[in-house]
Formats: structure tokens, C-alpha cells, sequence
């Protein structure tokens, strides 16, 4: 007899998944082809055991972690031989009766997903967050009378009947093309977040992108369209006000605005989320270790006191680097390029200004030598951490980016440091 369901690919999303089978006592195997050690070694605690060499034919559900590709080879044939590929959030959405608020778009999904959790909270609900960000949204959905849940794009290529009661489309930019291929598979993988809505649903947008604003008037959904503000925190505040508030309306909750608006001034600071933390003299130092996409820079170099310092660099995604010349212009005096392909994507902008390639491989060092590069050469403004670039070549992920440019910041600013109030 064949086992119903497969876990591909282990993990944070992957051992997540295992939990919440494993509490709902839900046979499956795993499969993982580069598995760490710490991971097998917990799915094996968990009392599931290894497929080595997935059959096809062998499974009826394959639950694949976003980092497998939808067109692994391996994949392929499973589905191939009659397996369903899904994802966690499908998996949670079939199991679970919590309802669901869906939160996507190039930039900001992380930031407005904790906003609207904690707005809900404030009115009263036991709202979490989950999904791409942690903890995985089969940990935490179960306890829950509603979840915030942040989908990438890798994540909603394997949804299938995923309805959330309240979908959050934020911007619809450019990123992934090295998983993608093209923007257009990529908008459409975006755009799966959209496609089981009904008018019981509600759509949050943003009106400003075009591309959002015509994907909206094709749904059925009750429409929240809102505005971007000045900056990203801005923004992401504002569409966080209106899930919390289409979500509360949707189910015919009271909706105490003012409440809602005390709330908003407590969102909490998220690090290495365009974040001003400190200064030297009339230098402002802002982490914004997150933006890896062309709309996210965009965002942090219009909001950026200019002239700007900024640090570009890392693994390179394939991000439209075209698009951020008019800013580049106007607000740049001085780019640092670090990491693997700084070099290579600040050739883009040698024509504009004046760009400084930091050699060294180590990241902590790198950021300091690109500090000192900076404050030589501004004395007002602003540096700016907004590499555009994966954090892989020399930190662990951005978080650790983020925590390396706020310490290098405090080291070489010395006892002209001044950090920022919280």
C-alpha cells in the first residue's frame, strides 16, 4: 500500500510541515537531496521516515518546501505519475478552518504581514503571522482565530484551492527571474493569490501600480485600494490598516477606527526593514538589509536623505537595475559595491557617479571599509545598506546583514556615534 503524501525538501518550511502532520497524525515520508544533518536527524524524532529515491506512482500528495523548483525534474515525474504538488499554505488551508488573511507583492510583504497581525491583535482578535516569514504557517495556524500569512512567489506556485478571506497585492515589480525566467511568469505566480477569490472576499491593493490596479478590477472581491506613502514603513502601515479593517468588516466585527490608528503607532521596528538606527554628525545610517528588489531600492533611495552612500552588492537576482538610474542621478554621490556581483551590477551606474568597489570577501570588514568609504565623503545625508542582492556570499541571510552594518556603523563612527531613539 502506498503512502499518501510525500515531504520534498526539508528545512524551516519543510520540518514545519512534518510537525503539523505528525500532531495530526498524518502518514507521509520525506525526501530531501541535500538534507542537513540537524534536519534529518529531527524529521527521523518526529517518527517519519526517508524516501531516498521517490517512485512515480508511489505517492497521491507531494507537500514540496519553496526553495524545490516547480519544474525540478523530480517533481515533474511525481506529478507525472499522479502526485498533486502542493505547498505549506495549501496544506494548511485543507486542514484547518482558521481563516486566512494573504499577504504578497515584490516589496514589503514581511512588514505589512507583522503590521496587520498586530492590528488585529489590537482589536481584540488571537491573530498570528506565519508563512515565509517565521515561523511557518502550519506552526502557529492551528491556535489561532486568524492568520497572517506572507506568500512569496515560490510559495504560490503550488496553490491550488487557497482562498483567503482577505488578499493583500502590494506592488508587482521585477525579482526571481534566475527561478522565473521571465516577469511574466513571475507576476502570474503572484497574481495565484488572487484566483480563488469571491465576492465574500475582500482585495487589498495598492492603486498606484498599474499592473495591481488591473489584476484588482478582475475579481469578484469587495476592493480596498490604498496609497503609498512617503516611505516603505509608511506604506506598509496603510495596508495593513485596511486588511485589518476589510478582514474585521468581512466578518462583520466593529471596526473601532480609533483603535486602529493607536495601533499603527506601535507597530513594532523590524530590523534590517529601512530603518534609520544611528548617526555621525549630520549623517543618518539606514539598514534597509532586506531590499533585494528593484522596487524596494526604489523606495529606500526616494525616502533616503540625499546625497545618499549606497551600499549595493551580494548575490545578484537578476534585479532591473535600468529603472533606478533617474534616482541614482538625482540623490547618489558615492556607491559602495560589495560582495560577489556589487561590481558587476554597479557598472550600470559608473556614468552617474562615482562608485568604490570594496574588495574584501569578508562581510564584516567589507562593511566597514564601505562605512569609511562613505563618511570620507559626505558630511550630511545618508548611508544607505540597500544591496539589491542575496546575502549568501558573505552572511548567513539578511537578518545577519542587517546585524553587521549596525555594528560596523558603531565601530567606525566611534565616539561620534550617536544611535537613534527606538
Amino acid at each position: 500500500m502506498s503512502t499518501p503524501r510525500l515531504v520534498f525538501g526539508l528545512g524551516r518550511s519543510g520540518l514545519g510541515v512534518l510537525r503539523f502532520l505528525a500532531r495530526r497524525g498524518l502518514p507521509a515520508r520525506f525526501h530531501d537531496e541535500h538534507p542537513r544533518p540537524q534536519d534529518l536527524e529531527a524529521a527521523r524524532a518526529l517518527g517519519f521516515l526517508e524516501d531516498p529515491d521517490p517512485k512515480p506512482g508511489a505517492y497521491r500528495e507531494v507537500i514540496a518546501a519553496p526553495g524545490v523548483p516547480i519544474d525540478h525534474p523530480l517533481l515533474q515525474r511525481l506529478r507525472e505519475g499522479g502526485a498533486e504538488v502542493i505547498g505549506e499554505a495549501e496544506l494548511a488551508y485543507r486542514h484547518v478552518p482558521t481563516p486566512l488573511i494573504g499577504v504578497t507583492g515584490t516589496a514589503g510583504k514581511g512588514s505589512t504581514t507583522l503590521f496587520t497581525a498586530h492590528l488585529l491583535r489590537a482589536s481584540g482578535l488571537r491573530a498570528v503571522a506565519g508563512g515565509n516569514l517565521d515561523p511557518p504557517l502550519v506552526d502557529v495556524v492551528e491556535d489561532a482565530e486568524v492568520a497572517v500569512v506572507e506568500l512569496s512567489s515560490f510559495q504560490l506556485e503550488r496553490v491550488v484551492h487557497f482562498a483567503p478571506r482577505v488578499a493583500v497585492l502590494l506592488n508587482l515589480g521585477v525579482d526571481h527571474l534566475d527561478r522565473h525566467r521571465t516577469p511574466e511568469a513571475y507576476h502570474q505566480a503572484k497574481l495565484n493569490l488572487l484566483k480563488n477569490l469571491t465576492d465574500q472576499d475582500a482585495l487589498v491593493y495598492n492603486a498606484a501600480d498599474p499592473r495591481v490596479r488591473q489584476a484588482a478590477h478582475r475579481t469578484p472581491a469587495r476592493l480596498y485600494p490604498f496609497t503609498p506613502g512617503p516611505t516603505p514603513r509608511e506604506t506598509n502601515l496603510e495596508a495593513a490598516y485596511w486588511a485589518a479593517r476589510a478582514y474585521l468588516e468581512g466578518v462583520g466585527l466593529e471596526v473601532d477606527e480609533a483603535r486602529l490608528r493607536a495601533a499603527l503607532a506601535t507597530a513594532p521596528s523590524l530590523p534590517g526593514r529601512f530603518e534609520t538606527f544611528g548617526r555621525v554628525g549630520e549623517v543618518v545610517f539606514i539598514d534597509d538589509s532586506i531590499a533585494t528588489r528593484t522596487l524596494a531600492v526604489q523606495a529606500a533611495l526616494a525616502a533616503a536623505p540625499a546625497p545618499i552612500a549606497w551600499i549595493l552588492g551580494g548575490v545578484s537576482k537578476g534585479a532591473a537595475l535600468e529603472d533606478l538610474r533617474p534616482l541614482v542621478a538625482r540623490k547618489v554621490r558615492v556607491l559602495l559595491a560589495i560582495g560577489r556581483d556589487g561590481p558587476q551590477m554597479a557598472r550600470a551606474f559608473r556614468d552617474l557617479v562615482e562608485v568604490v568597489e570594496i574588495s574584501e570577501t569578508d562581510g564584516n570588514t567589507a562593511l566597514e571599509r564601505a562605512i569609511a568609504e562613505a563618511l570620507a565623503r559626505i558630511q550630511h545625508g545618508s548611508v544607505l545598506l540597500a544591496p539589491l542582492a542575496a546575502s549568501f556570499d558573505q552572511f548567513a541571510d539578511y537578518k545577519a546583514r542587517s546585524r553587521a552594518f549596525r555594528e560596523a556603523a558603531q565601530r567606525i563612527g566611534g565616539a561620534a556615534w550617536t544611535p537613534s531613539s527606538p
